[in-house]
């Protein structure tokens, strides 16, 4: 899974490509603060099993913090946000609410999985897949099932495979190695990197994030 560090490493790469003149180190440790917020849904899953990817990891979640910045700059008489934070705090809210979405929730989402829309529906959904073009069947993807399951009777979709949901499903931490039942012995691994795309990634966001405040502090 996509660790705490790759989550803020992308937050990186969006903040500096989207805070533009307003870039400077506390705004972008902002957003990238509110992009690791996401992961800390962990310990919120040592109280409610499986809420782990569920309680934080909800697409509602920035959906609610859009929603109150739009009526705040754009409904009110007078911004209480743009009263206190000038267009500077606007534009850090808007790219944080962003990398939330992007960056903190989206790599669970292409890996393992996350609970989008809990807790209004409690179900996980994976977007993984490929897309390939071959000379003999043309583009290949896997990404979405066409195949209109949905018409099928919802007793008969049970049979074929089990709804993940929050009663059912534990996603493996450091943090919360087993649902409900940890022992002394119990291995505890805290992901930082599991696969080399992961590491590029980090490093070309850790990386960018640098050389951006350096330039920042130059002049």
């Amino acid at each position: 899974m996509p660790s705490t560090l790759v989550h803020v490493a992308l937050a990186g790469l969006v903040g500096t490509a989207l805070l533009a003149e307003e870039f400077d180190a506390r705004a972008i440790a902002v957003v990238m603060a509110a992009t690791a917020f996401v992961d800390l849904d962990v310990f919120v899953g040592l109280v409610v099993a499986g809420t782990h990817r569920a309680a934080f990891h909800t697409l509602l979640v920035p959906l609610a913090l859009g929603a109150v910045l739009y009526y705040d700059v754009r409904l009110r008489e007078r911004s209480r946000l743009a009263a206190r934070w000038g267009t500077r705090g606007v534009r850090v809210a808007w790219v944080s609410v962003f990398a939330v979405a992007v960056a903190g929730i989206g790599p669970d989402l292409f890996l393992n999985g996350v609970n989008l829309f809990y807790p209004v529906h409690d179900q996980f959904y994976e977007l993984t897949g490929r897309v390939i073009y071959s000379d003999q069947r043309g583009v290949v993807q896997t990404f979405v099932d066409f195949d209109f399951d949905f018409l099928t009777e919802p007793a008969a979709r049970a049979t074929d495979q089990t709804v993940r949901t929050t009663d059912n499903t534990h996603y493996r931490t450091g943090v919360d190695p087993s649902r409900g039942e940890t022992t002394e012995d119990v291995e505890r691994i805290f992901y930082i990197v599991t696969s080399g795309e992961r590491l590029l990634l980090a490093l070309t966001g850790y990386a960018v994030v640098g050389l951006r405040l350096r330039e920042e502090r130059r002049n």
